[in-house]
């Protein structure tokens, strides 16, 4: 196909950008022929790179669709000439005066080219034989002789991807070691200061809530491994001390054997301990919750405190599910057992994981979480408590905030 022209139609003018992409694109391609779609695909992953967006790419694609063979080939004429109403068609309906933005910033980014006619128009003469000899509209050649550049550079973004994804999962695992232990080590009451560890882990946390940078991610996770190395070290410590209690005299033993049923019985008439703020609790887990479920919907509870959503197994579905969330999330809080159990008692199992969750969603702005905790537990066995007013609150400033 005869090619003559270079220079643009109307006030156009002709700049030096312009000659430099012309030379270009008449060098000679590394492929002589490649799949236009499998193209597109790496174009796609690689955009950024070549500065264009997600919209210049659907005129491209629209742009491709003419293109008759599945194949860009060096030695086959690619110039398409589409009207701007059919090429809006295969665009889905974009506006002329959108296209005829996208498509110039095709053609600045190097990806396609302008032949344009006397005329300004896009059509195609065709020899005796039926064939076009000679055609006016959009090249594809410059994505030929770029294609090498472009496959290359997606394959690169992808490679960096995936590293990406591996370091967030390194940190999300590591993030998971280190609550969980930080957990048992507190329910356990093993010595450490477990609500410090906690605090630092609901720091990395909310880093981890936005798009963190490869070196960002290599950083946490060296914060991270440091923290469940001083975790491990305070449960060995732990281990060590309670081996040496174990390896006792035996008349130790026995004595232990012997005193151990009275130390039941007396077990089992204790009805409570006093913790370390002086507050009463329970020596064991609460009973079962005997209270009526909110009359609060759970996707309103949700739709107000959306910062629970990262510490579920999904989309919770059912109020056992906010439940078992807020319980593991309590602890990050610095909401001890004993609180905890309180407002399960004080409340019912739901009402104070609706209770917890609020108070997650305003962690920032609340000084003491397990301090308020037990005074709304107080005031749920004094005169009742619902947790309505806190969930629409919640909806009222994120509605004022979306304003």
């Amino acid at each position: 196909m005869e090619q003559l022209t270079t220079t643009p139609f109307g006030q156009r003018p002709v700049t030096a950008g312009l000659i430099a992409r012309a030379a270009a694109h008449q060098r000679a391609p590394k492929l002589s022929h490649i799949d236009k779609w499998s193209l597109f695909r790496d174009l796609c992953t690689a955009r950024t790179a070549f500065g264009v967006t997600d919209r210049d790419l659907t005129v491209l694609n629209a742009l491709l669709s003419f293109y008759p063979e599945t194949n860009l080939s060096d030695n086959a004429g690619l110039i398409v000439f589409p009207s701007n109403a059919a090429l809006s068609d295969r665009a889905h309906g974009m506006a002329e005066s959108t296209l005829r933005r996208h498509l110039a910033a095709l053609v600045h980014a190097g990806l396609i080219a302008r032949h344009d006619s006397p005329n300004g128009k896009r059509y195609a003469r065709r020899g005796a034989n039926g064939e076009i000899a000679r055609a006016f509209g959009f090249d594809l050649r410059p994505l030929l002789v770029r294609s090498t550049e472009i496959v290359r550079t997606a394959e690169a973004v992808r490679a960096a991807e995936a590293e990406l994804t591996l370091a967030r999962e390194a940190v999300s695992l590591l993030k998971r070691d280190a609550l969980k232990l930080a957990l048992y080590g507190q329910d356990t009451e093993m010595p450490g200061d477990w609500e410090a560890i906690q605090r630092v882990l609901m720091e990395v946390h909310k880093q981890t809530r936005r798009k963190l940078s490869l070196p960002e991610l290599a950083e946490l996770k060296v914060r991270l491994v440091g923290i469940l190395r001083d975790i491990r070290l305070m449960m060995a410590t732990e281990a060590d001390t309670n081996t040496e209690k174990m390896s006792g005299s035996d008349a130790e033993s026995e004595r232990l054997y012997l005193n151990s049923d009275k130390d039941s019985s007396e077990s089992e008439q204790s009805v409570g301990r006093v913790n370390d703020n002086n507050h009463p609790t329970l020596a064991h887990s609460p009973t079962p919750s005997k209270h009526s479920e909110p009359t609060i919907p759970l996707s309103l509870v949700l739709k107000a405190c959306p910062d629970i959503l990262p510490y579920c197994d999904g989309s919770p579905r059912s109020w056992r599910d906010l439940v078992t969330a807020a319980a593991y999330v309590r602890g990050m809080m610095g909401i001890s057992p004993s609180a905890w159990d309180e407002a399960q008692r004080f409340m019912g199992s739901e009402i104070a994981a609706i209770t917890v969750v609020c108070i997650l969603q305003r962690f920032a702005t609340i000084h003491s979480p397990g301090g308020y905790l037990r005074s709304l537990s107080g005031k749920a066995a004094a005169e009742g408590f619902s947790p309505g007013p806190m969930v629409m609150a919640l909806l009222n400033t994120d509605g004022q905030r979306a304003a």
